[in-house]
This record gives C-alpha cells, sequence and structure tokens, in this order.
C-alpha cells in the first residue's frame, strides 16, 4: 500500500487568499513546482489577491511564473464586519464546484484570514484533507478564533515555534499529525536579505536621497473587535511620524473591516502628498525584505514587525493588542496603550536607528524541505475522519432518573424581572435553607411557620408551614408583593394599582430615581456618579444617605407600604419569623421592624424581622422544591 502511494503523484491544491499569506505559500509552492515527479500543484487565488485598490497581487504570483488554475472573486466591498460575513459566504458558494473539479488529495490553506476559513469549511465538508500552516499560534483580535477554527478543521499541522506546537497538542490535535517545521517565509529572507543591490531597491521606492538605517517602514491593519481604537491609534501614528521627520514607506492596511476608514485618515492628512512618505498598496516580498532589513525601524502592528523583522534585528513598535501573545525577539517595543502621540513618538525616539541580534524563533530557513518530507508520508489509505487525543477522563455515567435521583441534584432557575440565571444544585446546597430557619429560631423547625419575601427587581414570597411551602389551590399562594397597600396608590405591572411591589420593589425605586434624575432632583455633593452610568435604586439609596429629603421621602414611603404590607400578612396567618430576602433586604429590615412594633396587634408586635444571608435564595428555594418531592416520591 505504501508502495502505491509512493508511486502515484500527490495532487496537491495551494490556495492563497492576500499578499501575506502568499509570502510563506510562495516558498512551498516552488519547492512542490520542483518535484513534479511526485507532486501535482494547483494554484487557485481569491480574497484581496484580486481587487484593484489592494494591487491586483495576483499579477505577482503570475510573475513568480506559476499557472493559476483558478481565481475566484470573493470579496463584498465594504469593508465592515458584515462584509466580511458576506465575503465568507460568497466562498462557501462558489468554492465547492472548484474543488470538485481540482479534486485534490490535500488542501493547504495558511493563517487566520476569514477567506482562509472559508477554504477550510468548504474542504472540511468535501472531505478534502487540510494542512493548515501557522496554526496554534496566539496573537489577538478576531484572528485568534479563526486560526483555532481552522486547526481544529484541519487533519495536519506545520506549526512555526515550539509553544506553537504545544498549544496544538493542548487543543489534543494527535501529535504525530503536527510538524514542527519553521515558518516558510524564513527560507526565502535569510537566504536573499544579504543582496548586493539592496540600495537600488530602497532608492527605487524612497528616492536618492535615502541613506540605509534612515528611514521608517510602517504597516497598521485594522482590529476588527475595537474597530474605532484602531483607527485613533492610526491617526495618532501618522500624526507621530510626521513630526518625527523621517523618510516613510508606509502601506495600505488589509481588507479587514475599518481599513476604509484607515485609508480616509491617511488621505484626510495628507499623506499621500507629504514630503516624506511613499505611500504604496503593494511591494513584492523580496523586496519588501529588503527594505525591512536595512530600515531604521518598523512601526506598527503586522505580523510581519513580530515575525520577520526579527530576522535582521530591526528595531519594531508593535502599535496596540493586534499582535498581544505573539512571540518576539527583543528588537520589539510593545505600545499597547497607544492612547498618545506623545508616547508613539517617544518609543520612534527609543527605538530609531538601533540594531538587534538575529532572532530565529520562527524558523531556521529550511521550513519547505520539512513540509515536502511530511507530505510524502501523508498515507491516502488511512481513515478520513481525525480523531482527537482528548485526555483521560473518568467513564460518563448514563443520565437515568435513578442516577439522578440518587446524586439528589436540581436545575434551579430564576426567572427574575431583569434577569435569568440557572445552576445545578446539590442535596447539600439546599439543607442550608433549613439550616438558616432552624439558627434563626432555635426552635424545632419542623413545626414552624413562616413568611419569606424576596426583595428584588420585583417581590415575591411564600409561606412555610410544618417545613412545608404553601402552595395555594391554583399555586399562587403568597404572592405577597400583590398585597395592596393603597387604593390610590401607583400602577403595578400586574395591572393593578398600589400593590406593595409598586413602592417598594428594586423596579419601583429604580422609576422613582430616574424620575429624580431627569428632573435633576437626584444628585447631591459626595455622590460618585457617572454621566454614562445608568440610574438604579442604588443611586436612590445613596443620595437620601447624603441628606437628599426628596429621595429620602421616596424611601419611607416605600418602607412603609412594605411595613404595612407585612403587617396585613402577621395579622393573617400570624408566622413566628420574617425573613427578608434579596439586594434590598438589608436596608428595609430596621424600617419594617419599627413599623410592626407600632401598627401590628400586640400579639404579634414581637415577631422577629430577620435577613437571609444566603447567595442566591431564589435558585436554592427552586431547588428544595424538586429535590424534596423527588426524594420523597413512591414509585
Amino acid at each position: 500500500m505504501e508502495e502505491q502511494n509512493r508511486c502515484k503523484k500527490l495532487r496537491v491544491c495551494v490556495a492563497t487568499c492576500n499578499r501575506a499569506d502568499y509570502s510563506k505559500l510562495a516558498p512551498i509552492m516552488l519547492g512542490i513546482k520542483s518535484h513534479s515527479d511526485e507532486f501535482d500543484l494547483e494554484v487557485v487565488v481569491l480574497g484581496s489577491h484580486l481587487i484593484d485598490d489592494y494591487g491586483n497581487t495576483f499579477r505577482m504570483i503570475e510573475q513568480d511564473d506559476f499557472d493559476i488554475g483558478s481565481k475566484l472573486h470573493t470579496i463584498v466591498r465594504g469593508e465592515d464586519e458584515a462584509s466580511m460575513v458576506e465575503s465568507v459566504g460568497l466562498a462557501l458558494v462558489k468554492l465547492p464546484d472548484i474543488l470538485q473539479r481540482l479534486n485534490p488529495d490535500i488542501l493547504i490553506v495558511h493563517g487566520d484570514r476569514f477567506d482562509a476559513l472559508a477554504l477550510a469549511i468548504a474542504a472540511a465538508l468535501m472531505n478534502i484533507r487540510i494542512l493548515h500552516l501557522e496554526g496554534g499560534e496566539v496573537s489577538g483580535t478576531i484572528d485568534d478564533s479563526i486560526r483555532h477554527s481552522i486547526s481544529k478543521l484541519a487533519h495536519y499541522h506545520a506549526c512555526c515555534t515550539r509553544r506553537a506546537e504545544q498549544h496544538l497538542i493542548a487543543m489534543c490535535e494527535d501529535h504525530s499529525r503536527i510538524l514542527l517545521a519553521g515558518c516558510p517565509s524564513y527560507d526565502k529572507l535569510l537566504s536573499t536579505h544579504h543582496r548586493d543591490d539592496y540600495m537600488d531597491i530602497i532608492k527605487s521606492w524612497l528616492g536618492d536621497k535615502v541613506k540605509e538605517h534612515d528611514y521608517i517602514v510602517a504597516l497598521q491593519h485594522p482590529v476588527t473587535t475595537d474597530i474605532q481604537h484602531s483607527i485613533k491609534i492610526y491617526g495618532l501614528m501618522l500624526d507621530a511620524l510626521m513630526s518625527f521627520n523621517k523618510k516613510t514607506l508606509i502601506l495600505f492596511p488589509n481588507i479587514d473591516a475599518g481599513s476604509k476608514e484607515m485609508v480616509r485618515v491617511m488621505r484626510k492628512k495628507g499623506i499621500e502628498q507629504h514630503p516624506n512618505f511613499r505611500a504604496m498598496k503593494h511591494i513584492p516580498f523580496d523586496q519588501f525584505i529588503q527594505l525591512v532589513c536595512h530600515a531604521g525601524c518598523m512601526i506598527g502592528n503586522s505580523s510581519c514587525g513580530v515575525r520577520e523583522a526579527g530576522a535582521f534585528g530591526t528595531p519594531v513598535i508593535n502599535l496596540g493588542t493586534r499582535q498581544t501573545g505573539r512571540e518576539t525577539g527583543e528588537n520589539v517595543l510593545h505600545v499597547r496603550d497607544a492612547d498618545t502621540h506623545n508616547k508613539i513618538y517617544h518609543a520612534l525616539e527609543l527605538q530609531f536607528g538601533k540594531r538587534y541580534p538575529c532572532s530565529k524563533i520562527y524558523g531556521d530557513g529550511n521550513a519547505v524541505p520539512r513540509i515536502l518530507k511530511f507530505l510524502r508520508t501523508i498515507n491516502l489509505e488511512e481513515p478520513l475522519q481525525k480523531t482527537f487525543c482528548f485526555p483521560l477522563v473518568k467513564d460518563c455515567i448514563s443520565q437515568d432518573i435513578d442516577h439522578i435521583l440518587e446524586t439528589q441534584s436540581a436545575l434551579a432557575i430564576d426567572l427574575g424581572g431583569t434577569n435569568l440565571r440557572v445552576a445545578i444544585v446539590s442535596k447539600c446546597d439546599c439543607q442550608k435553607v433549613f439550616e438558616q430557619m432552624t439558627v434563626h429560631n432555635c426552635l424545632n423547625a419542623q413545626t414552624v411557620e413562616l413568611n419569606m419575601l424576596m426583595l428584588c427587581a420585583g417581590i415575591g414570597g411564600g409561606i412555610i408551614h410544618h417545613n412545608e411551602l404553601i402552595h395555594g389551590s391554583t399555586y399562587c399562594a403568597a404572592e405577597l408583593g400583590h398585597i395592596i397597600v393603597s387604593l390610590e396608590g401607583p400602577e403595578c405591572s400586574c395591572g393593578s394599582q398600589g400593590c406593595i411591589e409598586a413602592y417598594a420593589s428594586g423596579m419601583a425605586l429604580q422609576r422613582e430615581a430616574k424620575r429624580l434624575h431627569d428632573e435633576d432632583l437626584l444628585k447631591v455633593d459626595g455622590m460618585d456618579m457617572k454621566l454614562s452610568e445608568q440610574v438604579t435604586a442604588a443611586h436612590l439609596i445613596d443620595a437620601a444617605r447624603l441628606g437628599n429629603s426628596k429621595a429620602d421621602a421616596i424611601l419611607n414611603r416605600a418602607s412603609t407600604a412594605l411595613g404595612v404590607g407585612i403587617v396585613n400578612i402577621l395579622h393573617i396567618v400570624n408566622p413566628s419569623l420574617v425573613i427578608l430576602s434579596g439586594i434590598l433586604a438589608p436596608y428595609y429590615q430596621a424600617s419594617v421592624q419599627q413599623i410592626i412594633s407600632k401598627r401590628a396587634l400586640f400579639s404579634a408586635q414581637s415577631i422577629k424581622v430577620v435577613t437571609s444571608d444566603l447567595e442566591e435564595p431564589a435558585l436554592l428555594g427552586a431547588a428544595s422544591m424538586v429535590l424534596d418531592y423527588a426524594t420523597r416520591r413512591v414509585y
């Protein structure tokens, strides 16, 4: 079988989406082409390669004497988040026909671009094996998520660093299918960067007067997860470069969301007409290598700055978060919080003109021979379905009713007025509810009757008798928040008027706080309240504490309404204890106790009002009901 595989040529499809990934793929393509007795090469070009605004870079592929088998126009213009999604969708529509026609044995995909994600999805769904280059690396923004997604779809991996290899293993990828190859672009740059004609190249792009190590290369891309901030950093970088007054070669940003806005900023500042700047859409990689190698500094957030530039010892200023997590050499100065012109300018002063030791973190110049050798070992007779090397875990226990009852845990859901909370609660957790009742009463809790009120966004409650929750004939007993304490009171969410909840709930207090705030009557000296901050009940309480008489009057009315409602409950069921729970409970406790002592019948005035110290009383209460029912069920 292995002999048959060696006799058969491996059909390899290389798909390239942009100028950056082509610099990594071109050396592999050249290696495959030079071994035509072993491999058949098919080249697919898509993405920004085919767009004039980005230099029509497919032409450099043709100039490198590669036959382009298919050109796919997949970019939906717009350069915003939606257009990136639409571009992925368009690529997924067009790719099946191409892949079906080419029928490759393996597809080589590079990196972390959205176009590459479309390629990986299409190939995986069409049962085509995928070799992913540069997986396992960590940088920043959405690129990490895309890169790791492609790695999970890929069958084989050629990574650049030892750390990236370890990341792939930690992601449960099969170690036997991971090759530590190094970066393919290093094969070219390490063998060609000592060119005798480098000054001719520099002068052709920057003019005859420029000297070696006396110019800057700038390349800044949008950060798709924080577009506006990245545009701001771009403007600050341009301002700093103009102030620094050195010849600067600046490349247009890539096609990610936000690139149009960056170009507008560049043109608004007149960069293309500025005597110190040369703005370019594209520079051939072999010439770009010379420009980076002999620059006085490179600035921006391109991966080239933290990867390729290190091989030459070129000083680099990395702006923002786009490369956060990348392995870098000592030549890189990070300005992650690039929020001022002065900070970037100072970084230029520190870095410009320095030289650093050359770094080989990302490769030693021998990646392509390793990758070709790896391709030769691929056995097409092996099952296509990839497997993951998960760490050992205990055997799963089947989920049946007996097991659920034995483990005695419940799924509890708190359907609040402003949020939804879910928890899995054990019988041990629910025991805390019973223990708290016992502590508060110092009696036999099996015969004690209790009132419990939840004071949060709304107001709910329950009556517990002989350790049982009273449900009522239609399961709506103890709707304590809707006891009416005033015929002319505010409208309640239930449709009635004058309910306790309409006075004393968190939503009611927030409504009153907003009203005072709108009338400019809420804030007083000493309050720490930001303009953009949402007004809440806490602000009302804080204002009252600091002497706001109107806020204090609202809270007194709320406390009175709650206290009167509780007095009515005491006169009906005569419980031994009232437990207040929720975020407002500590505020109301003393007031309610005072109202009971003044307004309740003598026989009820001694009933204590306490606050619950349970962290999630609603969830614990719901779980207690389920577990109590399940463990007492006869079957």
